[in-house]
């Protein structure tokens, strides 16, 4: 048990503001017991006065007592019963929200190592497991607590002799919860990791479904599902087949409970030491009392399922952000753009190499900066750099001479506006889509970044226009027209440093001529870093940077590196034309190609 106890440690400090409540249902459940307490004395006295003397006169007070008292305990049950899912539901509420935010910090690679869907399920079914463990837990136990002391004292009072031999079997439903714990605890921590297996399996496969049609992947889906859900019933079986047999040992305990003490009250009856009514009472306050210590076992059970989640969870929050914000951050101040890096390295977690080694560059207000490379190179790392998706492990960035690490993130990145390799797009509206840029943004300043960003026109030819309904994977649009909506979106936010990686990736040539001229118009007039295989590009730029494994191997303009660096020269002969020859990228150079800032 000592992992349930470290797990409510941990988690309950969340419960913080809700203890008044959890005090006020615990009182709900002492005055439903002693509700019942005083229904099953009231039925000893109906049974001994009115019953078994036949006297209707008899019967008028206590059935009257016995419905208020019911009708109390009636409402005392529904309003305990009504706040304690209310504050269960506050609890998990609050821990997702909690979690979420957490994971929302977490680098890059941990998502890169965690499947999604097994993401998905620590924040719906392992959260709930939790909130059993902290609220539905402590408020169960303690009202079974307090329900059996009832039950037990008023036992107690009938016949001290009589409850003290019922007593005797009482500690073997704890016995057998704590012999079930720890299987139950296996079987339920396999079900979760066969849950969120399940989960991903369903995500990937949908997600690709494309892949999984055109390769004919359709029967190796199949198997691969099978194979989680095949993990998942075993695992779920095995922990009800568990739980069941904790349940059929309990009842057969109960029963020999009863009957010893229908054995007893029969031998004291016939001997005129007790009444009916006494005995149907005590059978009665025995029959509620067992209930109670039963869920006091069986809480032993939930605990340690519950505690499974919590160390699902527990991996989540122990997961460190691989930045935050400075313990005293410099004030905000109107940024120019100026970005330099110096003596740069950077490794990823657990990888084999540095994916940079001692990069040093700077770019000044206005300028645009082309950084080309093989693939692996470590272009790309330089854009988590620049964004603060990671700090360098040596050297220094720098946004206006101010080292990144002394400003907060926040506005880093208010500062900052990156268009990913991947066009991102949330489920939701177009409108939605752009506005994430500059949350609170007004439709018309909405539609002036979609017309610069040459979004418009096809916009406003959908049926709904702006509240075009698109999501991730959307076939409604083109390529071209999603990346042209992901260029409004960081015109709208209007940062003055733009890192651009890899652009007119995934576009063919008519597609990446459209977005030409809406990036032009992003571009001017901000510093720009564009991370770019494509380089037709070049000549426009006023300094190109080409790395290799991780190193700054030139820097230059498009001519200066064409008669010095092998390198460059090899990257740039696929986007060079034979004399005489025109394609269409040479029309789309030609044509739009005009990145002068």
């Amino acid at each position: 048990m000592r992992e349930a106890r470290e797990a409510f440690r941990r988690f309950w400090p969340l419960t913080r503001g809700d203890r008044g409540w959890m005090l006020v249902i615990v009182g709900c459940v002492v005055v439903s017991a002693l509700a019942e307490t005083a229904s099953i004395l009231l039925f000893a006295e109906l049974t001994d006065n009115a019953l078994e003397a036949g006297s209707l006169s008899a019967f008028w007070g206590p059935a009257g007592a016995w419905l208020g008292v019911a009708a109390v305990g009636a409402l005392v049950g529904y309003l305990g019963n009504s706040l304690a899912t209310w504050t269960a539901e506050r609890f998990v509420l609050r821990l997702r929200a909690n979690v979420f935010g957490h994971v929302q910090d977490l680098p890059p690679h941990f998502f890169q190592r965690h499947r999604r869907g097994d993401l998905v399920e620590r924040l719906t079914g392992d959260v709930e497991a939790i909130e059993q463990l902290v609220v539905s837990g402590v408020v169960g136990t303690i009202s079974a607590a307090f329900s059996a002391v009832f039950y037990a004292a008023a036992a107690l009072w009938l016949r001290w002799d009589l409850a003290l031999a019922t007593f005797v079997l009482a500690p073997l439903f704890l016995l057998a919860a704590r012999r079930f714990s720890g299987r139950i605890k296996q079987a339920s921590q396999d079900e979760r990791v066969a849950d969120g297996a399940i989960t991903s399996v369903v995500e990937e496969s949908l997600g690709n479904i494309v892949l999984t049609q055109a390769y004919n992947r359709r029967r190796d889906e199949e198997r691969r599902l099978d194979k989680e859900a095949r993990a998942w019933m075993r695992a779920s079986v095995r922990g009800a087949r568990l739980s069941e047999m904790y349940e059929q040992f309990v009842e057969v305990v109960e029963t020999l409970c009863v009957l010893s003490v229908i054995g007893l009250g029969v031998w004291e009856i016939s001997a005129g030491r007790m009444t009916l009514g006494a005995l149907l009472a005590f059978a009665a306050f025995i029959g509620y009392l067992y209930p109670p210590v039963r869920n006091l076992g069986q809480l032993g059970l939930t605990v340690t399922a519950a505690t499974a989640g919590a160390e699902r969870i527990a991996e989540l929050l122990d997961a460190q952000p691989s930045v935050k914000d400075p313990d005293v951050p410099v004030p905000a101040w109107p940024v120019q753009g100026r970005v330099s890096l110096h003596g740069l390295s950077f490794r990823y977690p657990d990888a084999a190499r540095a994916s940079l080694r001692d990069v040093t560059f700077t770019v000044s207000p206005g300028e645009l900066v082309l950084v080309t490379g093989a693939s692996g190179a470590g272009k790309s790392t330089l854009s988590k750099l620049l964004t603060r998706f990671y700090d360098p492990d040596e050297g220094v960035v720098r946004l206006d001479g101010v080292p990144l690490t002394d400003v907060p993130l926040e506005f880093v990145r208010e500062n900052t506006a990156l268009l990913p390799q991947q066009t991102l797009v949330l489920n939701g509206t177009i409108r939605e889509n752009i506005a994430c840029g500059r949350p609170g943004a007004t439709d018309p300043e909405i539609e002036r970044a979609a017309r610069s960003a040459a979004a418009h026109e096809f916009i406003a030819a959908l049926p709904d226009g702006y509240g075009t309904h698109i999501a991730p994977g959307t076939a409604a649009l083109s390529g071209g027209q999603l990346q042209r909506i992901a260029i409004a979106r960081a015109m709208l936010r209007a940062a003055p440093v733009l890192v651009l990686d890899e652009p007119t990736a995934g576009l063919d040539s008519v597609a990446a001529r459209q977005i030409v001229q809406p990036l032009r118009r992003l571009m001017s007039g901000r510093t720009t870093i564009m991370i770019t295989h494509d380089l037709s590009l070049a000549r426009d730029a006023d300094r190109i940077l080409v790395v290799d494994e991780g190193r700054l191997l030139d820097a230059g303009t498009h001519d200066e590196l064409m008669t010095r660096c092998a390198a460059y020269t090899r990257l740039v002969e696929p986007w060079s034309e034979p004399a005489g020859e025109t394609t269409a990228r040479k029309r789309l150079t030609d044509d739009t190609l005009v990145l002068r800032l």
